[in-house]
């Protein structure tokens, strides 16, 4: 197996006449030392299957295909879904027969659109711009997920990682650990891309455990994750007043729920706010 380099990318993308674009996010990765990094930070297992989010030309899948079982490819852009196994047939024949393609956009996937045997782990060079609804996304839609490792913009890791009291702690950070044990895994710079981006990358490495136990469900618990970072400058009791209806009636569930209304949604836990959520619901039933 031969993995792509910086001149086998450029005839690539020449051939197909392929022209990174903004609007999808496209920076296709050019180094085998860093799609290998990623496989070995994956940590995956001969069983794994991996859901690659965004392959572009193959740099990744290339390193993927030998290391697991199967790897699931789920590509936007038709050109490149289309060139995809055609690549592997040519740098990778022996694994070839492990790849399987789908055309759709990830923040659409469903787990009927995948194949029967569903991907254990995601694993990917994830586009900017939705690189965080994408992976809550799948993590909610594919509860067969058991391990992720995604590279993204270095400022969106570490808010993907951020813990309470973090000055970047905020919406991505508490609903990452609603599904996830979260951390950052490694940086890296802008030299390994094409085009080279403007900003430094970085892994996020999350393993899947239960969420908070809670009668309240994850849409209401969210609800309340959003209200409170909506202005994250204002206490829980003016921020959640809306939510609740009142401010004098946020205090009183935050109180409830053994929360400090004086408090800021950056000081909380995923399971404060489930508390919160739990204590609404309760006296709210459907």
């Amino acid at each position: 197996m031969s993995l792509l380099g910086p001149a086998e990318i450029r005839i690539l993308a020449d051939k197909l006449n392929i022209r990174p674009t903004k609007k999808l996010g496209q920076n296709f990765v050019i180094d085998g030392g860093t799609v290998r990094r990623i496989v070995r930070v994956a940590g995956l297992s001969p069983d794994d299957v991996v859901i690659e989010v965004g392959p572009g030309l193959g740099s990744l899948t290339l390193a993927l295909l030998p290391e697991v079982r199967g790897v699931v490819a789920v590509e936007i852009d038709p050109v490149l879904a289309e060139q995809l196994p055609r690549t592997v047939a040519e740098h990778a024949p022996e694994a070839a027969g492990r790849l399987t393609v789908v055309h759709a956009d990830a923040l659409r996937l469903l787990p009927e659109d995948l194949p029967e045997e569903k991907p254990t782990a995601l694993v990917a060079n994830l586009p900017y711009n939705v690189s965080v609804p994408v992976v809550l996304h799948l993590l909610q839609a594919l509860p067969s997920l058991r391990n992720v490792l995604v590279m993204v913009q270095a400022e969106v890791a570490d808010r993907l990682a951020a813990v309470p009291g973090s000055k970047v702690y905020g919406v991505p950070s508490v609903k990452a650990a609603w599904y996830a044990d979260v951390r950052r895994a490694g940086s890296v710079g802008r030299s390994v891309f094409w085009p080279v981006p403007n900003v430094d990358s970085g892994l996020v490495s999350m393993v899947r455990r239960d969420p908070p136990a809670t009668r309240a469900t994850r849409e209401e618990v969210f609800a309340v994750v959003d209200a409170a970072f909506a202005q994250r400058r204002k206490t829980l009791r003016a921020a959640l007043a809306s939510w609740a209806g009142s401010a004098a009636e946020a205090e009183r569930v935050l109180r409830a729920a053994g929360v400090d209304p004086s408090a800021r949604g950056e000081q909380l836990t995923v399971e404060d706010f489930t508390r919160i959520a739990e204590h609404r619901a309760a006296e709210n039933p459907a």
